[in-house]
Formats: C-alpha cells, structure tokens, sequence
C-alpha cells in the first residue's frame, strides 16, 4: 500500500511567480494547418520509456568515455585526450556527462512546465493541441535523463544561467516570448545539442534514448518555427525588437562567460576537481585546433548550437535585425575572438527544412 502524501511541498521544491493569461478558443477548426499536421505527427510518434529502451543493460564504460564530446568539442580525437589514463577519461566523462545530463534534465522540467502554460495562452487551437502532445513529451524526457543520470551517479544542481532563462521564460506574461525563449532558444540548443551527442557517443543505452529525444525535439523546434512565422509578420516594428531582445537575452544566458554562468567554466572546474589542470587542456586543444576544426566541419558542427542553429531560426522567422546581430557579434568576439569564428555575416545558415529528417539522417550516418 501506498504511504500516505505529505502535506507540505516536497523538500526539494522551488517556485517562481508565474502570471499569465489563459486564452479560451470557441473555433475548433483549424486555422494553421501545418500545426494541426504536426500535432498528428506527434499523436503516431509516441513512446514509452520504460518499455522501449533496456534499462537492464550496464553501460558500456569504454564507449562512453572514448566518444563523448564536450561542448561540441571532439575532444575525444585529440591527442591530449588519448593521452590520459582510461581511468581519467571515464571519470572526467562521467562527471563531465552527470553535469550536462542533470542539466538537460533540469531543462526538461522546465519545459514541461512551459509548455504546459503554452497550452493555456497560445489563442489558436492548432496551438493548444501541439502544446499538449508536447507536455508529455517534456514528461517522457524527465522521466528518462533521470533514469540514465542514476547509472552515472547523482543529480547536479542546475548551472545559474539555465536556471535564469527558464525562470525568465515561465514568468513573462507574453505568450510569444514564451515561444521564442523555449522554442526557438532553448529547444533549439537542446536539439542541436541531443543531435551532437547522440552522434558522438557509441555507449549504446545513451544512443537510444538520444535518438528518440532528439525525434521529439525536432517536433518542438519546429512547432516554433511554424507558429511565429505565421504571426511575426503581422507584429509592429517595437513588438519585434522586444522578441530579439527576449531571444538575445535567452541565448546570452547561455554561452556570455562575462556572466560568470556559462557551462563552459562549470567543465573547466570540473576538469580541475579530477586532476586535470584546466589551462594545460586549453592550450593542449589549442595546439590540435586544425583538427578539431575539420572534426568539427565533417559533423556539421563548425559553428555550435547558437551560431549553427539558433541564429539561423531566428533568421528565418524574422527576429534577426542588424541590430541584434551586431549584439550577438560583440557577444562572441568577447568570448571566443573574432579572428577564430570570423563575422556572424559570412556564417552560411539554413535551418533544415524537415527536423526529423535531419534527425534520421544523422543516425543513419
């Protein structure tokens, strides 16, 4: 029998004020019909975790250590990486992969809870239905990176930077800012992100539920895709800088290490609490930049999720003025260097008509 539910919160909760609109729809047709297509495909996509992965199997250590990037940085093709012991390189894997997973799943919650409110607000039905496949996708997600995440050790607490773009997105009480931060920002770093991963690693539990996740964040992105470039052409020009703004901020959020937040200083601090000294690895990496950089290019990705895909929704749905980009230029000079990543201008960019066929054809390579 079931002990009883305590009265109070759970220990380990936190809230964040949450005011919005919810939107009634009494036209139950459908007004945006690629939304209502993408919500079918989603009803026929579904999966069950606990079923459709084996959870049995003992995680293939070797595989996982020998083929896990970090940041989308093949360090494992390096000559630095190969020149630790095995023990070394599980060990900053694992720790490196219980602190990227923890926060994917960190961010899966928060999506969850988003796309949950996207349900309420967004005022066409196609809209409404999509949102709701989507939250139990987001359910389906929690569940299974804290099922994995269990193998590897301990959840770790969410990075600061994370923790501020959902807050920031599940507070505001514009719905379209809502679809831009968790839409296009942060699903679009999560696809780009469960894409490269699942092509690096060979562990093979890992793999599996990459692929399947990465199929349901297709879905998300292009939910957003869709949505707001349907109704970004109808905004005023003070409407649109206020969505660049939004979805600048959400990024920056991310990957500005002047914030003091970014994942990258959290993998260096890692790297150091196993022995590993961060500013030796630096400049080792450094040494192999030229063949990281054609790693890189042969995966597709030369640019990272920001500049290799972020940027290119945003300029397909409106939301890229010279303004913002002259912001996300400055952004990178100071944390990369203009010599190494060159003018945000030059980047070829497209997003990729069908996500899912993005997704499988990956795989299948």
């Amino acid at each position: 029998m079931s002990p009883e539910l305590p009265l109070a919160h759970p220990a380990q909760s936190e809230g964040v004020k949450a005011a919005m609109e919810a939107v009634y729809n009494w036209n139950y047709e459908s007004e945006i019909d690629s939304l209502r297509t993408l919500y079918a495909n989603a009803l026929e996509r579904q999966w069950i975790a606990m079923r459709d992965l084996d959870w049995e199997s003992e995680l293939d250590r070797e595989a996982f250590a020998d083929t896990f990037s970090i940041g989308g940085i093949p360090i494992h093709e390096t000559d630095y990486w190969r020149s630790l012991s095995a023990e070394l390189r599980w060990e900053v894997s694992r720790r490196t992969a219980t602190f990227m997973l923890s926060n994917f799943l960190h961010g899966e919650q928060g999506a969850l809870m988003v796309a949950a409110q996207l349900v309420n607000a967004v005022p066409h039905m196609d809209g409404k239905f999509y949102a709701a496949t989507q939250t139990l996708d987001e359910a389906r997600h929690v569940e299974v990176f804290a099922a994995f995440i269990a193998k590897l050790g301990e959840v770790q607490p969410i990075a600061p930077g994370l923790k501020q773009l959902l807050d920031d997105v599940l507070a505001t009480d514009d719905w379209m800012k809502k679809a831009v931060g968790m839409q296009v920002v942060t699903e679009g770093l999560a696809l780009y992100s469960f894409r490269d991963m699942r092509n690096a690693t060979r562990e093979p539990l890992l793999r599996r539920l990459l692929t399947y996740v990465s199929r349901d964040e297709a879905r998300h992105t292009g939910y957003g895709i869709k949505y707001l470039s349907a109704l970004i052409p109808s905004l005023s020009a003070r409407e649109v800088v206020e969505l660049e703004d939004f979805a600048f901020e959400s990024a920056r959020l991310m990957v500005d290490s002047r914030a003091g937040v970014s994942f990258r200083q959290t993998a260096l601090q890692i790297w150091a609490e196993v022995g590993i000294d961060p500013a030796e690895a630096v400049a080792a990496l450094a040494r192999e930049r030229a063949g990281l950089q054609q790693s890189l290019e042969r995966s597709g990705g030369a640019y990272g999720p920001i500049r290799g895909f972020v940027i290119p929704t945003l300029r397909s749905i409106g939301l890229f003025s010279d303004r913002i980009r002259d912001h996300f230029q400055e952004m990178f000079d100071a944390n990369v260097g203009g010599q190494l990543m060159g003018r945000i201008q030059d980047d070829p960019w497209a997003v990729p008509e069908d996500l899912e066929a993005w997704v499988a054809d990956a795989e299948e390579a």
